[in-house]
């Protein structure tokens, strides 16, 4: 029997649909959180435990550590799929060969790359590479009916970019940045699924932050609703099937110049001049259990047959679904919660700090009111309960 490694911040989604599969399994995550299976060859950064806490996951978290102790793993498996937190290009060339799914991502992880690679081909936001937020001012300076945001050269889930201000206040000394230019608009994904000859979009979502639920100056993933329709773009638009339409064509486009393999996705932001290309995430995107919901197929064994040259046959959605992770509204020491759509559990009695995230809400439904009632219900209800938990600040 084959050995597969999944390597990646959270393997609990990834793991559940591997273990329907003809492989042995080898897992190494960074969260463990109480509803991931438990397996034989299973190794974890962060244990939960009563009184603990699971402190900030911007802070602590760092791939390196994952692939420290994932070293014999990596020496004994056949195969490796990177998950969210690790990328192709932390592995050395040997190991790299072992990978299922994009391997070829300098090109796509470093934004400014991207940028230049495709601003002649595609709508993309003007972007400059910047070395501190001195040459950032003076680019605004230049562009004054533009609104500027800073982000990381590297790095994905939407932290650690902030809208640029007369009133920014920001050290840019823990990597390389840009300044891109803000596109105000519907943030909308593709999910695709490529060979080596072939490539289709197997669905398009709506992309979800916390700038969609008024947090304006911050653009952190929270979660996804799919498929894309009228009803589930929550946005006043004319031709959603012309949308559809479109991003499966860009995005196909985009998988065919970037040699994508596997499951891939890409990033827009919709307004009322178009689709503006954001950028392209290589990997299993956070829309994973959704598709599978919708559509009731195996995504990790879809990835694996599309990295051997085979696309699996996929059906019209099913459902609706509704991916939305909660961050903590406080300090809070974690007790069960009575809901039967949770995942992602903190470890009874763990304590989780204000703003990190706390668990995930994943539900289906052929009625999209219906499942967005019932998601935002069950968010109060998290949110409510956290706060009945509530610990001091520290």
């Amino acid at each position: 029997m084959e050995k597969l490694l999944l390597i990646g911040i959270d393997t609990r989604s990834m793991l559940n649909s591997a273990l329907k599969l003809n492989y042995e399994i080898f897992s190494t995550s960074y969260f463990s959180t109480s509803d991931t299976p438990q397996i034989k060859n299973q190794k974890i950064i962060l244990n939960e435990s009563e009184d603990k806490s699971c402190g900030s996951f911007e802070d602590q978290f760092n791939s390196k550590n994952l692939l420290d102790i994932s070293k014999d793993y990596i020496d004994e498996v056949d195969h490796i799929i990177p998950i969210s937190g690790v990328s192709p290009s932390d592995f050395s060339k040997k190991d790299r060969k072992k990978i299922l799914g994009t391997t070829d991502v300098e090109n796509i992880e470093n934004k400014f790359r991207f940028y230049k690679k495709i601003k002649d081909e595609f709508s993309i936001p003007l972007t400059f590479r910047i070395s501190d937020i001195g040459e950032a001012f003076e680019i605004n300076k230049n562009y004054e009916d533009i609104q500027f945001i800073l982000k990381p050269v590297q790095g994905s889930g939407g932290y650690d970019i902030n809208l640029l201000g007369n009133d920014t206040d920001i050290q840019l000394n823990d990597g390389e940045f840009i300044l891109q230019e803000y596109v105000d608009g519907t943030s909308v994904s593709s999910s695709l699924l490529a060979t080596k000859n072939k490539v289709k979009t197997i669905m398009n979502t709506r992309l979800l932050s916390e700038h969609d639920y008024g947090i304006r100056d911050s653009f952190v993933y929270i979660g996804n609703i799919l498929p894309l329709t009228s009803k589930s773009i929550m946005a006043k638009v004319d031709d959603i099937d012309k949308i559809n339409e479109t991003m499966n064509d860009t995005s196909e486009k985009l998988a065919k110049k970037f040699n994508l393999v596997g499951s891939n996705g890409v990033d827009y932001i919709l307004n009322e001049n178009g689709l503006h290309v954001i950028e392209i995430n290589p990997r299993l995107q956070g829309t994973f259990e959704c598709v599978e919901m919708s559509l009731g197929i195996n995504m990790l064994d879809a990835h694996i047959k599309a990295c051997k040259g085979k696309l699996i046959e996929t059906p019209e959605p099913k459902y609706y679904s509704y991916k939305k992770i909660i961050y903590s509204p406080t300090r809070m020491k974690y007790q069960k919660i009575d809901l039967d759509n949770i995942y992602d559990l903190p470890h009874i009695g763990s304590i989780t700090e204000k703003s990190q995230p706390l668990l995930t809400i994943i539900d289906k439904n052929s009625d999209f009111e219906k499942l967005y009632e019932k998601v935002e219900s069950a968010s109060q209800k998290i949110n409510s309960e956290a706060k009945k938990h509530q610990l001091d600040e520290l």
